[in-house]
Parts: structure tokens; C-alpha cells; sequence
């Protein structure tokens, strides 16, 4: 199991890797992140940036 930090503004998110479903983008430079088996998460960054972070993580 491998977590990834995800940077909010509200704070930030610890997330297993595999358990992310989609991503979309949101207004003023966020991303949605849909996590398996709960609700999204809205996180500061685009869709490539969040994207690169889970990759990488």
C-alpha cells in the first residue's frame, strides 16, 4: 500500500495511490479526486500536477 500527500487549502491529504478513481478539474487551479468506496476530494493543483504526484508516489 502506497500513500501519496496531496496538498488542500483546506489541509492536506494522506491517500492510498490505488485507491484514486478519477480526476477532474475544478475551478481556480483545483483538482477533484475520486477516491474508491468514499467521497472526492478537492485538492490545490491541475489534473497533470495531481496526476504526476500519484505516478510518482
Amino acid at each position: 500500500m502506497k500513500f501519496v500527500l496531496l496538498k488542500s487549502r483546506g489541509g492536506d491529504y494522506m491517500v492510498v495511490a490505488g485507491n484514486v478513481a478519477w480526476l477532474r478539474s475544478h475551478e481556480n487551479g483545483q483538482t477533484k479526486v475520486g477516491v474508491v468506496g468514499g467521497d472526492s476530494l478537492l485538492v490545490a493543483g491541475s489534473i497533470e500536477e495531481i496526476a504526476a504526484t500519484i505516478l510518482a508516489g
